[in-house]
């Protein structure tokens, strides 16, 4: 219920809305190539690499704070605690985009990087709970089935956005920007509403059961992840695991977080028609999780993902050769990526379970994962935004995507023939 809870930040933030209003809202002006700049702290930047440069930015503080906020809770079992700050966070951060207009630059990006934070920083208490909740052959299933609940939760909230944008006479609205601010006090208020309920039913988490005068809570998150490490150095599938981990993740969450503002301001897409896209997206990847969460079941964890990321390599194709105003190919290019997205994510997310060795200090080993995940989308999305600048266009920042993907696929190949070996022994 958490994933139907936050999944409507991904959506609505993230994905759709959000991305279309800003590109709308954040120019100052636009050059002769048609490129649109915004002044931001003294200097001009490019409006998407602006955005992809804040999004960069939350994340690296989210792979900062989260060793320091892990220790503590595994040292006080308290991550239901951190967990509700960090989406009160959110949530209240969501809403006040409401008041993000024209002129209001500075609001709009202090309250999506805020969004952005609550948001990521709450999932890394909220991973934390599945081998609490779920025995290692229900991982797949419960990881696949939360993916689900907040592809379905989140579909339903965009639906209702959806009408107040393109039908915003039907509600009485004349102001043009209105609707889409509208969606964001919705999504914090759904985010908060259903976060709480989803808080009440987990379980009382368990505390490692550390003195508390072992160390102090300034050093000891930082030294939990040296102590993970030295663990890993001993679990070479695993290890091996993240380092794929690290470069396949780097492609999927930037192709994630960039892809509305590559089909607004470089395909030309019109707003309706990326909603549009968004939700075949949303609905394509609730029978794509569960099919590839079967997959992995089949021929196993490791193969599974190869056969994800091979998908978005040719998806990083694809979207260079989609032309301007190209809908239907957009369209085509979404159910592919639906199909693959929720699947890798969740497969993603167990099989680090399922590697992870059996230990009281769950949330140090996700919080490892997850600062993992982290420095892996602030490469990503600033290097993103950098080549956009650099060359003039998101196009090649989309082709330069599938370095990463190659770079997880030969990981994930090296850690399967590791896994052969130890089994045969």
């Amino acid at each position: 219920m958490y994933d139907w809870a936050n999944s409507v930040y991904n959506l609505v933030i993230t994905s759709t809305i959000f991305p279309a209003y800003y590109e709308a809202v954040a120019k100052d002006h636009v050059d002769a190539a048609g490129i649109a700049y915004v002044r931001f702290l003294g200097r001009d930047f490019v409006n998407t690499s602006l955005y992809n440069y804040a999004l960069a930015f939350a994340f690296f503080v989210v792979a900062v704070m989260s060793p320091l906020l892990s220790s503590i809770a595994d040292v006080k079992g308290s991550k239901k605690g951190f967990m509700n700050f960090f989406l009160i966070l959110g949530s209240l951060a969501c809403s006040a985009l409401f008041f993000f207009q024209k002129g209001y630059l500075s609001l709009g990006i202090l309250c999506m990087v805020l969004a952005c934070i609550g948001y990521w920083s709450s999932l890394v208490f909220y991973n934390s709970f599945l081998p609490e909740i779920a025995a290692p052959a229900d991982r797949d299933r419960v990881s696949a089935k939360g993916f689900v609940m907040g592809y379905i939760g989140s579909v339903i909230l965009q639906v209702v956005c959806f009408l107040f944008v393109m039908k915003p006479d039907w509600f009485g609205i004349t102001d043009d920007f209105l609707p889409a601010r509208l969606s964001f006090l919705l999504v914090g208020l759904w985010w908060f509403g259903f976060g709480q309920f989803s808080l009440s039913r987990l379980p009382r988490p368990l505390a490692a059961g550390r003195a508390a005068g072992e160390g102090n809570f300034l050093t000891n998150g930082y030294r939990e992840l040296g102590k993970v490490w030295k663990q890993l150095t001993r679990m070479p599938v695993l290890k091996r695991y993240l380092v794929a981990f690290f470069f396949f993740n780097m492609g999927v969450q930037t192709v994630m977080l960039a892809a509305t503002l590559y089909g607004k301001s470089e395909l030309q897409i019109p707003t309706e028609n990326l909603i549009i896209s968004i939700l075949l997206i949303q609905l394509i990847a609730i029978p794509g999780a569960f099919v590839i969460s079967r997959l992995s079941g089949a021929i196993g964890n490791f193969k599974a993902l190869m056969c994800c990321v091979l998908v978005w390599i040719g998806i990083c194709i694809a979207g260079y050769s989609i032309p301007v105003n190209g809908i239907y190919q957009f369209y085509a290019l979404a159910v592919v990526v639906g199909f693959v997205m929720g699947g890798i994510q969740s497969l993603s997310r167990s099989t680090y379970s399922k590697l992870m060795p059996e230990t009281e200090d769950t949330t140090s080993f996700f919080s490892f994962f997850d600062v993992t995940e982290k420095i892996a989308i602030v490469i990503g999305m600033f290097s993103f935004g950098f080549i956009t600048e650099l060359t003039g266009s998101q196009r090649s920042s989309v082709l330069a995507l599938m370095v990463f993907f190659v770079a997880g696929l030969i990981g994930l190949f090296i850690a399967l023939q590791k896994q052969k070996k130890e089994s045969a022994l």
